[in-house]
This record gives C-alpha cells, sequence and structure tokens, in this order.
C-alpha cells in the first residue's frame, strides 16, 4: 500500500488539495446562501448583482432588457422587449463554477502569489463571459423558444465550462509547476 502511495503521490497530492479546496469553499459559500429565505423569496446578493451586470450589459448594446423580483419563487424575471422571456436564480450566478475552477488551481499551485494571481484573473472572467452568457441566451430564446432546452442545457453550459477547461489547460501549460 505503501508503495503505491509513493507512486501517486502527485495524483494523490492534487486530489487531497483539490477535495480540500472544493468542499471549504463550497461549504462557506453555503453559508452565504444560508442567510436568505427562499421560502420568502428572498434572492442572494450575488445572483441579484449578476442579473444587474447582465441588465447594464443588454442596455449597452440598445437592448429593451430589464429585471424584476419574482413574486412566486427566489429568482429574477428577466422581460425582454415587453415580454418574460427567462428567469436568473442562485444557479446561473457561476459561483459554484468558479469554486469548481479556483479548486483545481489550487491543487496544481506552485508558487502562491501566481496562484492567487490567476484565481482572481480566472473568477472576473468567468464573471464576464457568465453575464455575456446570460445575456446571449436570453436574446437566443426569445428569437428561437423552441430551442429554449437545447440552449439552456447543452449550448450555454459548454460555453462556461469550455472556457473553464481552457484556462485549466493553460494554467498547467504555462504556469503550474507541471508546465515545462
Amino acid at each position: 500500500m505503501k508503495e503505491i502511495f509513493i507512486q501517486y503521490k502527485p495524483f494523490f497530492t492534487f486530489l487531497i488539495k483539490f477535495v480540500l479546496f472544493y468542499f471549504v469553499f463550497a461549504y462557506i459559500y453555503n453559508q452565504f446562501l444560508d442567510q436568505f429565505d427562499v421560502s420568502k423569496f428572498e434572492l442572494d446578493s450575488i445572483t441579484k448583482m449578476v442579473s444587474s451586470h447582465t441588465s447594464y450589459l443588454m442596455h449597452l448594446f440598445g437592448e429593451n432588457y430589464s429585471i424584476i423580483p419574482n413574486n412566486n419563487e427566489a429568482s429574477m424575471k428577466v422581460i425582454y422587449n415587453g415580454k418574460y422571456v427567462a428567469r436568473i436564480i442562485e444557479g446561473c450566478n457561476a459561483i459554484s463554477v468558479i469554486i469548481l475552477f479556483a479548486a483545481f488551481i489550487f491543487a496544481f499551485a506552485s508558487n502562491w502569489k501566481k496562484t492567487f494571481l490567476y484565481i482572481i484573473v480566472g473568477a472576473v472572467l468567468v464573471y464576464i463571459l457568465n453575464v455575456v452568457r446570460i445575456g446571449l441566451l436570453v436574446w437566443a430564446i426569445y428569437y428561437y423558444p423552441a430551442y429554449e432546452e437545447f440552449l439552456h442545457g447543452t449550448v450555454f453550459p459548454l460555453f462556461i465550462y469550455g472556457v473553464v477547461f481552457i484556462l485549466w489547460v493553460i494554467w498547467v501549460t504555462k504556469f503550474s509547476k507541471y508546465a515545462k
């Protein structure tokens, strides 16, 4: 058993660091969410901020886009060209994706300053691209409502997870201690 651990030490080290980071930050995030009463339709402040930034982005492009609190659930209603098109819920804010991204980077950490900076820059990039993703998704659902399930369930998750995967590849090949 000891020989196996020695032989696969880099893998086990990665796995332990990844799992610890992920669960610690997922726990912290869940503690944050616990302060909002979903039964009273209270939406967390991060999701509200994402909704607001998406609205701002759409207005930059001259779109008729607005968000209003949903009185029937913890979400924001998205009104596009006068039509209720979508809702933004806690899962749309990309925090869980950012935690997953950061856990992987942390697990391959070498220099702490470089690791911290990469996590911050990557998290900001994922956040911004998520806002763009929501805006594009609303636009696409408005003009192509028959494809809503495909767009929401396949195309746009591939977009955000694809970006995270590319950031992981860049980290491992260019910045981590395993980069050649």
